[in-house]
């Protein structure tokens, strides 16, 4: 990203911490926990004020994997009682609560114990979990994802279609395609 953290990239007056943390916490269905790694100390004011849990995940160069059971392992400290868990990523900046909203809604009407998100040829992040499956997502390790839990459990999942999840800014250029199609998009109206 050119020394520009992820976290802090801007997308409609917010940076991408503070705009999928606080879609998080408008959904008021329980706790959130962020895990910082990288980047921690100029993250980390962006969140102040919020009524969130934040842990440390100093092991984050590892992989994905170690993010998500440091997130699993703060949320079980302070919440034991949780009957699913919601997994966001933060580099995806098209996640708006209307999506959290019916993802939430597609797992209490389908009955399914996960629910993912479908874009380009994948079912991924967001994604949503019984803590049926929390020992499974404890066992990932490097960089596999929750993709891999969602894919040994075909009759155990529903979907939920986000084509905008395919916006993932992992790269510079992902950030200047995405900042492209921005102007682009607001040239336009």
């Amino acid at each position: 990203m050119g020394g520009l953290p992820k976290q802090l990239i801007t997308y409609k007056g917010q940076s991408l911490i503070q705009r999928t943390t606080e879609s998080a916490l408008a959904l008021q269905r329980g706790p959130v926990v962020v895990v910082l790694g990288a980047n921690r100390e100029s993250v980390i004011t962006e969140l102040e004020g919020l009524p969130i849990t934040l842990v440390d995940n100093p092991s984050w160069p590892t992989g994905q994997a170690s993010s998500l059971k440091t997130g699993l392992a703060g949320l079980y400290l302070t919440h034991k009682d949780i009957d699913a868990v919601l997994i966001l990523h933060i580099d995806q900046p098209m996640v708006s609560l209307g999506l959290l909203l019916h993802m939430l809604e597609t797992y209490k009407e389908d009955g399914k114990p996960i629910v993912a998100c479908r874009y380009d040829t994948q079912l991924s992040v967001p994604a949503l979990f019984s803590r049926d499956y929390i020992a499974e997502l404890l066992q990932l390790e490097g960089d596999k994802g929750v993709k891999w839990v969602i894919a040994r459990h075909r009759n155990d999942r529903a979907e939920v279609p986000f084509e905008a999840g395919s916006i993932d800014l992992n790269s510079r250029r992902d950030l200047e395609q995405f900042s492209l199609a921005q102007s682009t998009d607001h040239a336009q109206t």
